[in-house]
């Protein structure tokens, strides 16, 4: 066993005053053969022996430091029925004292008034995104016991109990006990503090319910959100620091890169379009008012939100010759309780722009022949939408997605329907920008066109991209050539 600091020097070696000892000695870090916390720091304090275990071997190293910083920088005498130094003895006695005036603020409390605090400037989607990332840590910041609900219904509990309308409200009779632990057994803020609570804080964010891992956006949406919650304890004086700037956790989830099984060739598409149009009965035409839906994402790129918004004043459609479609506003999809006007579309501008910008973008004949095709069978929707449902209201989510899956059992052969091709709406939009890249459109001009920045657009597509293996074996064989590395 390893004893280090036994009488450093610099240390005062008089006498410390009653129940205090400069006799410390302490050992170096060791394994306690626990997979939970493998890590045990040991020290001696008048002959006693104290210690603790730790999750990483940073964490004991940090705690290492502090008792070593204590022994030699400052020369304090270490507290004998504690084994504390005396500056952490004067802290936790203080602590306690403001403790018996002003509890610290519980998890769900925060909260609740961080969320009430952002609510009127935050968009429909920034505030699901908010409750949700909040959601999924509550996880963590509850306690657990006997009769504690389930994981799903105390995320809905949450959820339901962050959003301001709802404040002083009774919860729904099947979120009534899910919400009455999560107020009643969530921990104090400060617990984040604990090396275990935020070792499961971490893993929250990481993981899905099931055990697998989180989507890369999932999670970083969800650590975005706990991180600027943090940031504002801080600066209301509920937190000292952040605890997630002291980490750079790896996420273990999968990457954002698009994968190439989702993409459509040409015929494909043609094939999956067609197949929309036999979706729903004659009289309803509930495929046939989608084609063209479908076809902004494929040929102009567009996203769903995004074609969802488009209004026939957006559309330059002539005769012959390219189009332009000059996006807006988008109209993503929230619950009803996140918006302002009660409706489950928020009316929204362009993603990652000002509000009162927005972006022209070309689109080809075959695209300018749909849409006049569809403007003439169907005519516009309520505000002067392009496309809506059969009241001429906006085009649901649910409704696109359905008829994307039954289109999908028509236009593909059996053995891939269950495969990730074309497995999304969205997935034609990755297969438009696929076919620019290939074409050779400039990544810049890619970016402009679909509304995200060059880097991302180069992240996200460069394993899409046909030809770049080979123009890199040929680069390579004739500088091989050039330096008479040659096979015979």
């Amino acid at each position: 066993m390893s004893i280090e600091n036994e009488a450093p020097a610099g240390r005062p070696h008089g006498s410390a005053r009653p129940g205090y000892s400069f006799d410390v000695k302490l050992w170096k870090i060791s394994k306690t053969g626990r997979k939970s916390r493998p890590w045990r720091l040991r020290w001696v304090v008048a002959g006693r022996v104290w210690g603790d275990t730790y999750a990483t071997y940073p964490l004991a190293e940090s705690r290492r430091n502090e008792l070593w910083h204590a022994m030699n920088r400052r020369g304090e005498a270490f507290e004998i029925e504690s084994g504390l130094p005396e500056s952490e003895v004067r802290a936790a006695a203080e602590a306690a004292e403001l403790a018996d005036v002003e509890p610290p603020i519980r998890w769900f409390e925060f909260c609740r008034k961080y969320v009430a605090g952002r609510w009127r400037t935050g968009a429909a989607k920034t505030r699901e995104g908010m409750a949700d990332g909040l959601a999924a840590v509550t996880l963590a910041m509850v306690k657990r016991g006997d009769g504690v609900p389930d994981n799903e219904t105390l995320r809905l509990a949450f959820r339901w109990g962050v959003v301001p309308a709802n404040a002083g409200e009774e919860p729904p009779a099947e979120l009534k006990a899910a919400y009455d632990w999560v107020t009643t057994a969530d921990r104090p803020l400060t617990d984040l503090a604990d090396p275990e609570v935020f070792e499961d804080v971490l893993y929250r964010l990481s993981y899905k319910l099931d055990g697998t891992p989180a989507a890369g956006d999932t999670y970083k949406r969800r650590r975005r959100a706990l991180h600027t919650a943090l940031e504002h304890a801080v600066v209301t004086g509920e937190l000292p620091e952040n605890p997630l700037q002291r980490t750079r956790r790896k996420h273990v989830g999968s990457n954002d890169v698009v994968d190439r099984r989702v993409l459509v060739n040409a015929v494909q598409a043609r094939q999956l379009l067609t197949a929309v149009s036999y979706v729903g009965s004659w009289h309803r035409r509930r495929g046939r008012r989608l084609v063209a839906f479908y076809a902004v994402l494929y040929y102009a790129g567009l996203r769903p939100a995004e074609a969802v918004g488009l209004r026939l004043a957006d559309c330059h459609l002539p005769d012959s010759g390219w189009g332009t479609l000059t996006l807006r506003e988008t109209r993503p999809v929230s619950g009803k309780q996140w918006t302002d006007s009660g409706e489950r579309h928020d009316r929204r501008g362009l993603k990652a722009r000002e509000a009162t910008t927005d972006r022209p973008v070309p689109i080809p004949p075959v695209l300018v022949a749909i849409l006049k095709a569809h403007l003439k069978e169907f005519g516009t929707a309520k505000e002067g939408r392009v496309f809506g449902n059969e009241r001429g209201a906006v085009v649901g989510s649910s409704t696109y997605w359905r008829v994307w899956e039954e289109a999908r059992e028509y236009a593909l052969p059996a053995d891939r329907v269950d495969s990730p091709l074309a497995g999304r709406p969205y997935d034609l939009r990755h297969a438009c920008i696929t076919r620019w890249l290939n074409a050779g459109v400039p990544i810049a001009e890619v970016a402009r066109r679909v509304g995200n920045s060059p880097e991302v657009i180069h992240r996200r597509y460069h394993g899409c991209i046909d030809g770049h293996e080979e123009a890199a074996n040929a680069k390579i064989t004739k500088a091989l050539e050039e330096d008479g590395d040659t096979v015979t």
